[in-house]
């Protein structure tokens, strides 16, 4: 009982955006695993979105990870971890930002996607919040399998060689690199230039879905005992 309290505890703290993020790639991948789903139906095809409007590809293709094994769990386990650190530090009590940033990283991977060969965008979005949070962070240290230790601004790049490595091609993680340097320095470079502004703005819609409403700075509610008083069906008294 107690580990099922813990765990139900961890789950409730886990970030609105990381949660429905991990747990929407979770879902897809067990789908197209059972034979719920065919990868066929959710990779990303330029022409049956934009001539058949099968739109749901736009999103899907970031969903999926491949079969259930070491490299999955890989990128989810990253995915997970940078996607909840952003949210809990940079994005804090801004999830209408975060939410933005989701957006306009997913919408320059898929301008990408459009020029390459290539059918799912998961592992880029996934190099696309870590090359973020690296930025955002670069006196970190972060010590890769026990093998090295590098500067948060250059796990990337040794993300990358990895990939490179081990025989997989390395366009997928050079797109996610280039989408989150564009997006960090949109948003926290040039900003900060001279003649510089900010170009990114999250538009009101978000803000008025993701965030709380403030607090009214004018607003004065009565004072309790007054309240009590209407209660108990008398007529406040005010001096």
């Amino acid at each position: 009982m107690a580990q099922h309290g813990v765990g139900a505890w961890n789950y409730r703290h886990i970030p609105s955006v990381t949660r429905a993020y991990t747990i929407a790639c979770f879902i897809t991948t067990a789908a197209v695993q059972i034979n719920l789903v065919s990868p066929l139906q959710i990779y990303f095809n330029p022409d049956l979105i934009f001539k058949r409007l099968q739109i749901w590809r736009l999103v899907t293709n970031f969903l999926y990870f491949g079969h259930l094994g070491f490299s999955f769990l890989f990128n989810m386990i990253f995915t997970y971890r940078y996607c909840k650190m952003l949210e809990e530090t940079s994005f804090r009590g801004r999830t209408a930002d975060f939410v933005f940033m989701f957006l306009f990283g997913g919408l320059t991977i898929t301008l990408f996607g459009l020029f390459v060969d290539l059918t799912f965008f998961g592992q880029a979005f996934t190099l696309m919040l870590v090359y973020v949070w690296c930025r955002k962070n670069p006196s970190v240290r972060i010590n890769i399998l026990g093998l090295v230790t590098v500067r948060a601004p250059y796990l990337p790049w040794v993300l990358l060689i990895f990939s490179l490595l081990g025989g997989d091609s390395i366009l997928v993680d050079a797109l996610g690199i280039a989408a989150g340097h564009i997006y960090y320095f949109l948003e926290d470079v040039f900003p900060n230039q001279p003649g510089g502004k900010k170009l990114l703005v999250t538009p009101e819609i978000l803000k008025q879905i993701f965030d709380e409403p403030q607090m009214d700075p004018n607003y004065n509610p009565l004072p309790e005992d007054i309240v009590n008083q209407w209660v108990d069906g008398q007529r406040p008294h005010v001096d």
